[in-house]
């Protein structure tokens, strides 16, 4: 019985119809994979942040005043070859000249192409490598180079979550549960690992008077970032841990600090700002000592702010300064915020800051929030401004509210 012709034309259709949907579900899953479900538009903003960071590093060694002074054709080729050469220096020294070997037959592969034209039949024929092999071995050397550098990255990458959940356990996960007191605090590295700290315990009064017990509020931030900044960040949460151990005065346990900073400060480059306070929770009386930290506010309950700008040198420049010790009194509903330099630096795509003015307008539009929502309502402001352009410096933020 002969088939019918358009049941075979169904069939065939239906055939490649499930075909192109195999191959639409193959490139999905692919994509997907590959972008981890990211869109494309935020796909091309972390490229183009990533692109200025890099260019940033790179450029941070070029004479730009110098090439000022050349004219426009030297000038390009000059700033091109600074640029070449920042980026091969970053090598080791053996890279370096696998990745010249690599751009030679690149250029050796590219000068041997051969373009053939026949203009009897109108068609332009572009041929294939004079010589094949110098192009695979290009391919192959800048591929084997990549190879190396991912694997460098890999590791480094593990060391630093490696260093990451150690410095987690440096900081406490949860607010202390102190009645009358609502305690809410974030932090967010620019990078893996970072160099800001925040804590927030009970510890003994100095005073007779027994079970007597003060909260005391730390936030500081090591100069510097990355690596150096947590290590230090670490050996500075040591001192603070033991120094409050001790039954001694809020200024007693800043000088203590102080002196082990400079010890370790490598001269004062490695200096540390820090803002502490003590809060008695019967009494409301809040003192406190800021070592060259941003100055907190005191958000009032009737909605009005505070500075709290009593303050003195950063930790780590002068092993003798002596310390101001202020105090102000928190009624119940006052709330206080303490945060460090990567808050209000924070930058957007047009590098403008987030600033102060910004962070006291979210603390005013908050009135009458608690420590956790007006935190929220902070980070949502910064994330909105921010965009997708890269963080570029810690952002710890550590708020206390009164009942």
């Amino acid at each position: 019985m002969p088939s019918n012709p358009g049941s075979d034309f169904e069939r065939d259709l239906a055939k490649m119809a499930n075909f192109i949907a195999r191959v639409g579900k193959r490139i999905e899953g692919f994509w997907q994979r590959v972008t981890e479900g990211i869109t494309v538009q935020v796909l091309w903003a972390q490229f183009m942040a990533e692109a200025r960071d890099s260019y940033s590093l790179y450029t941070r060694e070029i004479d730009w005043e110098a090439l000022r002074k050349e004219s426009r054709g030297r000038r390009f080729r000059k700033t091109t070859s600074a640029l070449f050469w920042a980026m091969v220096m970053k090598l080791s020294p053996a890279r370096r000249v696998f990745l010249l070997i690599a751009l030679f037959l690149a250029i050796v592969a590219l000068t041997s192409t051969e373009v053939m034209i026949s203009t009897s039949e109108h068609r332009y024929e572009v041929g294939l490598p004079h010589n094949f092999l110098p192009v695979f071995l290009a391919v192959a050397a800048l591929l084997f180079l990549l190879a190396l550098e991912l694997a460098d990255r890999v590791t480094m990458k593990r060391d630093l979550e490696i260093a990451r959940e150690i410095q987690h356990w440096l900081v406490p996960d949860s607010p202390p549960e102190v009645p009358g007191v609502e305690v809410a605090f974030v932090s967010r590295p620019a990078n893996t690992v970072g160099g800001d700290y925040y804590d927030a315990f009970l510890r003994d009064a100095p005073s007779a008077k027994p079970n007597s017990k003060r909260l005391l509020l730390v936030v500081a931030d090591v100069a510097g970032k990355s690596v150096p900044a947590a290590l230090l960040m670490a050996t500075f949460q040591a001192s603070l841990r033991t120094l409050a151990e001790a039954n001694t005065s809020l200024l007693e346990l800043v000088e203590g600090l102080n002196r082990y900073a400079c010890a370790h400060s490598l001269g004062g480059r490695r200096f540390t700002t820090a803002f502490f306070a003590e809060l008695e929770p019967e009494t409301g009386v809040l003192s406190y000592v800021r070592a060259g930290h941003n100055a907190p506010v005191i958000r009032r309950a009737s909605g009005s702010l505070e500075r709290l700008e009593t303050g003195d040198l950063p930790l780590g420049i002068d092993a003798g300064a002596r310390f101001t010790c202020g105090a102000v009194t928190m009624a119940p509903g006052d709330l206080l915020v303490i945060f460090t330099d990567g808050l209000i630096e924070a930058v957007n795509g047009a590098d403008w800051e987030f600033g102060e003015t910004r962070v006291l307008e979210v603390l005013k539009s908050s009135a009458g929030a608690g420590a956790h929502a007006t935190l929220k309502n902070l980070l949502s402001a910064v994330d909105a401004f921010v965009g997708q352009t890269r963080q570029h410096d810690d952002i710890t933020c550590l708020l206390a509210r009164t009942d």
